[in-house]
């Protein structure tokens, strides 16, 4: 079984617990070797997620996942927040972020474009409407493969060089 399939799976088996946990499933990504795969596992909850819930859900995770057939005997399993730049899975995740800059990479062309860098202007239909460099571009849910929000840290440069 190829890895974003195995991921596949474990997102159906694990979103509805999740869920009885008041927590939402970011994503899951299945890395590494097949015979001693890395599950990580994204989770968050609105005001975000703090360490006491992270290592609770490693609980109820690890033992959903004992049951897992496919994952051998030697399996990492690693659960954390989706972190500033958080993966953009469904459409409700776009919505949510309507006016933050995300990275947005399709499999097929989409205006001639596979990679979309700018504004999430909103959702219309099952579409993700994006601005780039002033550009509108109306993106189908299903094309994209990839997604997750762009942060940019300004450090700042006033008062540099400047002498009293």
């Amino acid at each position: 079984m190829a890895s974003s399939d195995l991921a596949t799976t474990l997102t159906a088996l694990l979103e509805p617990r999740a869920e009885e946990h008041k927590l939402q499933l970011v994503a899951v990504e299945v890395v590494g070797h097949k015979h001693a795969p890395t599950v990580r596992v994204y989770l968050d909850r609105d005001g975000g997620i703090d360490i006491a819930a992270i290592s609770a859900a490693n609980e109820w995770i690890e033992e959903a996942l004992d049951g897992v057939k496919q994952l051998s005997d030697s399996y990492t399993l690693e659960v954390s927040s989706p972190g500033i730049e958080r993966p953009l899975r469904r459409l409700v995740d776009f919505e949510r972020f309507v006016g933050s800059t995300a990275d947005i990479r399709t499999e097929m062309a989409v205006d001639r474009r596979k990679r979309f860098n700018g504004t999430i202007t909103g959702v219309e239909g099952s579409d993700v409407l994006v601005d780039v460099d002033g550009c509108a571009y109306r993106v189908p849910h299903h094309a994209i493969t990839k997604a997750k929000l762009r942060v940019t840290i300004d450090f700042g440069q006033e008062g540099k060089g400047e002498s009293a």
